[in-house]
């Protein structure tokens, strides 16, 4: 995923100038984006910034779309149909919960119901470890799993994720 990278490192650059410039005691970033928060966490650690990295819970619309200043670009049939996303997390989220750790059991369950979406296209779909962002291919216990994903609907790309530690999901 070169261009994820090169987004990460030019997110990094700009927050740890910020952080220089302003040195703060505490920053808050949203959950939604967990990649960039984890790559946060870490440029944090990484560089004895001492700071403290809150992580601010994702917000969602009443039917469970995660916030998003991009919603507003999806026509009411994608808007409608972006309800895959959080609908395919909660799903990962039970089966996680009844036992399953088959990171392809999991995915191919998620994939499954974005697809029924007629209009989603999918950028990735993905099992990383929490803290790390390496792709796994069972779940840890002590780890848990962090599932991230971006979709496309027309022109629109939409974020969303689960992190799962033990039995308590983090939105």
């Amino acid at each position: 995923m070169p261009s994820a990278q090169v987004n990460f490192d030019g997110v990094c650059t700009v927050v740890a100038k910020l952080f220089n410039l302003t040195q703060p005691d505490a920053a808050l970033f949203g959950q939604k984006d967990y990649q960039q928060l984890a790559v946060i966490r870490r440029l944090v650690r990484d560089l004895n910034f001492p700071i403290e990295i809150i992580a601010a819970p994702t917000v969602r619309e009443e039917d469970g779309l995660a916030l998003s200043s991009r919603n507003r670009y999806l026509s009411s049939e994608h808007r409608h149909q972006a309800l895959v996303l959080s609908q395919s997390l909660d799903r990962a989220h039970v089966l996680l919960d009844d036992g399953e750790r088959d990171v392809a059991t999991l995915l191919n369950e998620v994939r499954k119901i974005i697809s029924s979406a007629a209009d989603a296209r999918p950028d990735y779909i993905e099992a990383v470890d929490p803290e790390t962002l390496e792709s796994v291919s069972h779940v840890d216990e002590k780890r848990g799993v962090a599932i991230a994903l971006a979709v496309f609907f027309a022109d629109t790309r939409l974020i969303d994720n689960l992190v799962w530690m033990g039995n308590t999901a983090r939105p």
